[in-house]
């Protein structure tokens, strides 16, 4: 004997089955998707396999610290086998720095220029699909994919350096100061944009890569003799005197020297180069008179403190996003006249 569970009957007059909504890309993002998959598939290949690097490296490194001391904790205070853990995190913080000469010149450059030889660029705007709308969107989801894999990777980078920030000579906050934080976004997006408006106006593929990365060095160059300037300078001096047996000033904790090294402080308070008075350093006395007579008290240096890092950050990040605003609204004004 069976017995049924099931009522066919009941089922066939249920009507017709619910339909289950699957978000689908569609229009122009379903295009520019179809026609760049590669780069952006690429990119979260990276963005995984990053990340999983990271975060297994950032473990086995934890491990390390939480069996030392916890007195050793301060800078030179870790053994020397403690760089075998620190060298991979500057390694990757390495190669971060790279993101934003391979977004401008491989994601940025290629991305018009590419539709201009190939003439798909007329072939989209010839049909019901708007000039803006389509460079609208054609910046916007290489941009999306850009930001998104270029801040996960960061955030997990300044995760990864946060517990060991300073313990050793090349953990200091200067070294990841621009592969931490904002700043890779903004960067990586600057240099973007920048690619997309050199391969909508030169309108060959190659050539743009090849301009583009002269640009991209450039304002790499630009960055690193300018990203200091964003932080207020401060001094820490001395006024008991520059004899034997006096002390020099202290930096703070993971503070940056600045300028052109230890300066002489006056009694009015101006500062004298290093340089003075050493024709007479060979005579202790004679230097000594040389110094007295320039009125000098005590030493001065210039530093940055390292709690400015995000301060100056967000400073960066701001400018490069507002450059950034100005190239794409170059690109959509002249894409909406001069594309074809």
């Amino acid at each position: 004997m069976t017995t049924l569970t099931h009522d066919p009957a009941r089922t066939a007059s249920a009507g017709p089955a619910r339909k289950q909504w699957i978000p689908r890309l569609g229009g122009p993002v379903w295009l520019v998707w179809r026609q760049h998959r590669a780069a952006f598939w690429t990119l979260i290949a990276v963005t995984v396999v990053g990340v999983a690097v990271m975060v297994h490296l950032r473990g086995q490194m934890m491990d390390y610290l939480a069996a030392q001391p916890p007195t050793s904790r301060r800078p030179g205070g870790l053994p020397p086998d403690f760089e075998a853990y620190a060298d991979p995190l500057f390694s990757i913080g390495s190669y971060l720095s790279y993101v934003p000469v391979l977004a401008g010149v491989f994601l940025g450059a290629p991305l018009i220029a590419g539709d201009l030889e190939t003439g798909t660029a007329k072939l989209v705007t010839s049909q019901s699909v708007g000039r803006l709308r389509w460079l609208v969107v054609k910046l916007a989801v290489p941009a999306v994919m850009l930001a998104l894999s270029t801040g996960v990777l960061t955030a997990v980078l300044t995760w990864w350096w946060s517990p060991v920030k300073g313990l050793s000579s090349g953990l200091i906050w200067t070294a990841f100061f621009s592969v931490t934080g904002v700043v890779p976004v903004a960067y990586a997006l600057l240099t973007f944009t920048v690619g997309v408006a050199v391969g909508m106006v030169l309108r060959r593929t190659l050539v743009s890569m090849v301009v583009t990365l002269g640009i991209v060095v450039a304002i790499g160059f630009v960055w690193s003799e300018l990203w200091r300037s964003l932080g207020n300078i401060m001094s820490v001096s001395t006024d008991t005197g520059v004899g034997p047996g006096a002390v020099r000033p202290e930096l703070p904790t993971e503070a940056e020297q600045q300028g052109q090294g230890t300066y002489f402080l006056t009694s009015s308070g101006d500062r004298l180069d290093w340089t003075t008075c050493l024709d007479r350093i060979e005579d202790d006395r004679a230097h000594t008179a040389c110094l007295e007579s320039k009125h000098v008290i005590g030493w001065s240096m210039d530093y940055l403190p390292v709690t400015q890092m995000q301060t100056m950050q967000w400073l960066g990040a701001g400018l490069m996003l507002a450059l950034t605003a100005v190239v794409a609204a170059f690109v959509i004004l002249r894409g909406r006249k001069r594309l074809l």
